[in-house]
C-alpha cells in the first residue's frame, strides 16, 4: 500500500510560457535566424500577432532566468546578519585549523579558510570595506584582521595559540569565493 501524495502541483501562471510554446519559441527563433531574409512572414494579422506574443512570451521568461541569477538587494540589517553568520563560520573553521605543530613554537604553523559568498555586498560588509571589494588580493595584519573578524585563538593543552604574522585575503567575485589565509603560533 502506498503512501498518498501531499506535494501539490504549482498552478501554471497565464503569462508564463508552458513548454510546449517555449520549444515553439525555441524553433521559431532557430528557424528565423537559419535564413533571417528568407523567412515567411505570416499573411494573416492574427497568425502574425500570435508569432510575436510567442516571441515576446520567451524572452521575457529569459529575462526572468536572467534576473533570477543576480544577488537581491539586501536591507543593511540583512548584510550585517549575513554578514555575521559568515565572520563565525570564518571563526570556527580558522580556530579548527589552529592545532599544535612543531612549527608553532616559531609562530610558523599554516592555516587557510576557504569560504563561499556569493553577494560582494555582504563580503564587503563582513570585512568592513563600505561597499564590495574592490581588489582580488589583500593582506591585513593579524590585529587587523581580528578587529574585523573578532579573536581568534585555538588552544593546544597548557598553551594559547594566537594568530601571527599577516592575514591574506584573496576575492574572487566570477566565481563567488574567498580565501583567508595565514599562520598560527604561541
Amino acid at each position: 500500500m502506498s503512501k498518498p501524495s501531499t506535494s501539490r502541483k504549482r498552478k501554471s501562471d497565464s503569462d508564463a510560457p508552458t513548454d510546449t510554446s517555449a520549444k515553439k519559441a525555441r524553433l521559431m527563433v532557430d528557424a528565423i535566424l537559419a535564413d533571417a531574409s528568407n523567412y515567411p512572414i505570416p499573411a494573416d494579422d492574427a497568425d502574425a500577432r500570435d508569432s510575436f506574443i510567442v516571441l515576446a512570451k520567451y524572452a521575457r521568461s529569459l529575462e526572468e532566468m536572467v534576473s533570477g541569477s543576480k544577488p537581491k538587494e539586501l536591507s543593511p540589517e540583512e548584510l550585517e546578519a549575513a554578514a555575521e553568520k559568515l565572520r563565525v563560520a570564518a571563526r570556527s573553521g580558522i580556530k579548527k585549523q589552529m592545532t599544535w605543530k612543531p612549527s608553532c613554537k616559531t609562530g610558523g604553523s599554516k592555516w587557510t579558510y576557504d569560504g563561499v559568498c556569493n553577494n560582494p555586498a555582504v563580503f564587503g560588509t563582513m570585512l568592513r570595506l563600505g561597499g564590495p571589494p574592490t581588489f582580488k588580493t589583500k593582506k591585513l595584519t593579524a590585529d587587523e584582521f581580528q578587529n574585523i573578524m573578532g579573536v581568534i585563538q585555538g588552544h593546544a593543552r597548557y598553551n594559547t595559540l594566537y594568530m601571527r604574522g599577516n592575514v591574506n585575503i584573496q576575492w574572487k567575485a566570477d566565481e563567488g569565493t574567498f580565501k583567508f589565509s595565514g599562520t598560527h603560533g604561541v
